[in-house]
C-alpha cells in the first residue's frame, strides 16, 4: 500500500503543473524551454581497462504565470535521460541507461514568501566540498555538471526585510537514503523540519532541524538483536559563515538514531571552511575545508569516526579557460584523492578534461563507499552543449 502511495506523488504533482500549463490565461503565461545535452569518454586505468562512453540529456519546460503585482505561479519539469556504455574486454559489453523525472514542481511565490511542491533540489548551508549539511543531495564537487536526484515534499520560505528567512519542509514517498543516509526511510511516512537563518555581524548562522523514521528491515546487517524494524531519527544542526578579509564558515550536525540496542547512536558531522583569493594573475581562490565524522554512545562522548581535508583551488586562465584542482586526504588511512579539470567555456557549449587519481573505495562521507565515476586512476572528457 505505501508503494502505491509513493507513486501517487509525482502523478499528484504532475496534475498540478499541468493545471499551470493548461487552464491558466494564455496572455499571461510565459513558457519557456531549454535543455542539456552532454556525452563524455572516460577511461580507467586498471586491470582490465574499462573505457566508457555515455550521452546525457536534459530537457526542461518552465511556465511562469503573474496573478497579480505581487503574487506570481509557475512551474518546472525536466527528464534525466542517459545512456552508457563500458567495455571490459572484447567479450565483456556492458549497458546502463534510465529515463526518470529529475525536476516536476509547481510554486507559488510573492515578493517575501514562496511555496514549492514537488519534486525538487533542497540544499543549505555554506560548506562546498566536505558538507555536514548535505542531508537531501548528493552534489559531487568534482562534477562539472552538478547534478543531484531531488526529493519529493513541499517547501515553504518567508524572507523578513533584515535578510533573516524561516524554511519548513515536509517530504515524502523518498524511501530511497539520500545525501548522506545509510539507511532508509521507513515507507509511507512523512519527513518534516525547518531551518532558521539570520544575520550575524558580516555574515549568517543559521539552525536547522529535521525528523524521519528509519527502517532497518531491509538492510543486510543485523540489527543488534533486538528485533526492533524502525525507529525516529532526529537530526539537530547549526552552521554559520563571515566575510572577515577571507571567508570562514562552519557546519554542525549531531544526530540521535533512537534505536534500542544500537551501540552508537548518536552521529556528530563537523566541517570548518575558509577561502581567499589571492591577487596573482587574474586571481587565485583557494579554499579548504576540515571534516569530521564520529559516531558516539553519549551525544558529546568519546567514539569513532573519520577525519578528512579538502583543498579546492581555481584559476581562470583566461576568458575561455579555467582550471581548478581538488584534493582530499583521508588523515586516518593516508589515503589522497586527486582531481583536476580544465574546462573551456563557450556561449553555449563547454568541455572539461578531468584527470583523477583515486583509492578504489569512494570514502571521502562516511557509509558512502559505494562508488563513484571518479574512483580509481583515469581520464574523462566531456562535451555539454545548453541550448
Amino acid at each position: 500500500m505505501a508503494r502505491h502511495t509513493r507513486r501517487q506523488v509525482p502523478v499528484l504533482t504532475g496534475a498540478l503543473a499541468l493545471f499551470l500549463f493548461v487552464y491558466l490565461p494564455v496572455s499571461g503565461q510565459d513558457f519557456k524551454h531549454k535543455g542539456l545535452v552532454t556525452g563524455w569518454g572516460n577511461v580507467r586505468f586498471q586491470d582490465p581497462v574499462d573505457p566508457q562512453m555515455g550521452l546525457r540529456y536534459i530537457p526542461e519546460f518552465s511556465l511562469a504565470y503573474d496573478v497579480s503585482d505581487s503574487l506570481s505561479l509557475d512551474a518546472e519539469f525536466s527528464l534525466n535521460a542517459y545512456g552508457a556504455v563500458t567495455s571490459r574486454g572484447a567479450d565483456d559489453i556492458a549497458t546502463d541507461g534510465d529515463i526518470k523525472p529529475y525536476r516536476l514542481w509547481a510554486r507559488m511565490a510573492s515578493p517575501q514568501f514562496e511555496v514549492r511542491l514537488g519534486l525538487q533540489k533542497i540544499n543549505f548551508g555554506p560548506a562546498m566540498l566536505l558538507r555536514s549539511l548535505m542531508w537531501f543531495d548528493s552534489i559531487d564537487p568534482r562534477d562539472p555538471l552538478q547534478l543531484t536526484d531531488g526529493v519529493y515534499g513541499v517547501l515553504a520560505r518567508y524572507y523578513f526585510v533584515n535578510n533573516a528567512n524561516l524554511w519548513l519542509w515536509g517530504l515524502f514517498g523518498n524511501d530511497d537514503p539520500k545525501g548522506l543516509e545509510i539507511i532508509p526511510t521507513k515507507e509511507g511516512t512523512l519527513e518534516w523540519g525547518g531551518r532558521a537563518q539570520i544575520p550575524l555581524g558580516r555574515g549568517e548562522a543559521a539552525l536547522t532541524y529535521h525528523h524521519r523514521r528509519i527502517d532497518f528491515s531491509g538492510l543486510p546487517f543485523p540489527r543488534y538483536g533486538s528485533g526492533q524494524p524502525e525507529a525516529p531519527e532526529n537530526r539537530f544542526a547549526l552552521d554559520g559563515k563571515w566575510d572577515v578579509g577571507i571567508g570562514l564558515w562552519f557546519e554542525a550536525a549531531l544526530i540521535h538514531q533512537d534505536y534500542e540496542t544500537m551501540p552508537n547512536p548518536w552521529r556528530r558531522a563537523i566541517t570548518l571552511g575558509a577561502d581567499y583569493t589571492f591577487d596573482m594573475g587574474n586571481g587565485l581562490n583557494v579554499l579548504a575545508e576540515h571534516f569530521m565524522y564520529t559516531s558516539t554512545e553519549k551525544a558529546f562522548g568519546k567514539g569513532e569516526g573519520i577525519d578528512f581535508t579538502g583543498l579546492f583551488v581555481n584559476y581562470p586562465a583566461s576568458i575561455l579557460d579555467t582550471v581548478n584542482t581538488i584534493f582530499f586526504y583521508n588523515w586516518d588511512n593516508n589515503d589522497l584523492y586527486s582531481f583536476v579539470n580544465w574546462q573551456r567555456t563557450y556561449d553555449r557549449w563547454s568541455f572539461n578534461f578531468m584527470a583523477f587519481w583515486n583509492p578504489l573505495r569512494f570514502e571521502i562521507y562516511p557509509d558512502r563507499a559505494d562508488g563513484s565515476q571518479f574512483i580509481g586512476k583515469g581520464i574523462q572528457i566531456m562535451a555539454v552543449f545548453n541550448y
